[in-house]
């Protein structure tokens, strides 16, 4: 396994992406976050909003400056507003396409000029939604099946240069769910993985050596019932 080194992680101020920061730094390596909020104290961070693309490029070039290069990436950063397609307003919806989407897409290229020079690492984050379609998840779905899209082709275009791998989370006990109309909430009783479990599975994937990749992993509790 190879040391982690400077870990750029979106949405590390909640979540899974916290989950990954305490993770990084347990196993050595250094937790670095982009996120709409302040992060916990700490932390070396900057403020941005990963719908605003060219921002989203700037807070990754300023971070890795600032640390002196990257060893991995993990975008993690993810919204979603449920609802069906004609009660979700034009806005809210490319929102979700845009910070899910189109957010990492940008943070992946402003930081591969860094991961080239360590052949490091990228992990995506999809979701069980960006292979199984279901309904009032339009714009959920189209940008999480956009980024296993996006993840497959850049595996192939980065081959040999930097690694890739496409996380699929289950349903966690996150804040993900909050503010949301009831009907939009997992049940009470709905099985969900601990984000820290989660958290573990991307350190797996980050410490693989050169030429050894995890292409893909699908990580959800056993009785989950979103996969398959």
């Amino acid at each position: 396994m190879k040391p982690l080194g400077n870990v750029l992680i979106t949405g590390g101020a909640s979540g899974l992406g916290a989950a990954t920061v305490a993770a990084v730094r347990a196993h050595g390596g250094t937790p670095l976050v982009i996120d709409r909020v302040t992060p916990s104290a700490g932390v070396e961070h900057v403020v941005a909003d990963l719908a605003d693309s060219a921002a989203a490029e700037n807070a990754v070039t300023e971070l890795a400056e600032r640390a002196g290069g990257l060893d991995g990436v993990f975008t993690a950063a993810g919204i979603d507003n449920p609802g069906t397609l004609d009660s979700v307003s034009t806005k809210d919806w490319e929102r979700v396409v845009q910070v899910n989407l189109l957010g990492t897409a940008a943070v992946v290229r402003a930081a591969l000029p860094y991961l080239e020079r360590s052949h490091g690492t990228i992990v995506t984050c999809g979701s069980t939604l960006g292979v199984k379609a279901v309904s009032d998840a339009t714009a959920y779905c189209a940008s999480k099946f956009g980024v296993v899209g996006f993840t497959r082709a850049l595996a192939a275009e980065l081959s040999g240069r930097v690694g890739v791998t496409l996380l699929t989370p289950g349903g966690m006990h996150t804040s993900f769910f909050d503010g949301r109309d009831e009907k939009y909430r997992p049940p009470k009783d709905a099985k969900l993985n601990r984000p820290e479990d989660v958290a573990e599975t991307v350190i797996f994937a980050l410490r693989q050596p050169a030429g050894c990749e995890v292409r893909e992993m699908v990580v959800c509790h056993s009785e989950e019932g979103s996969w398959p």
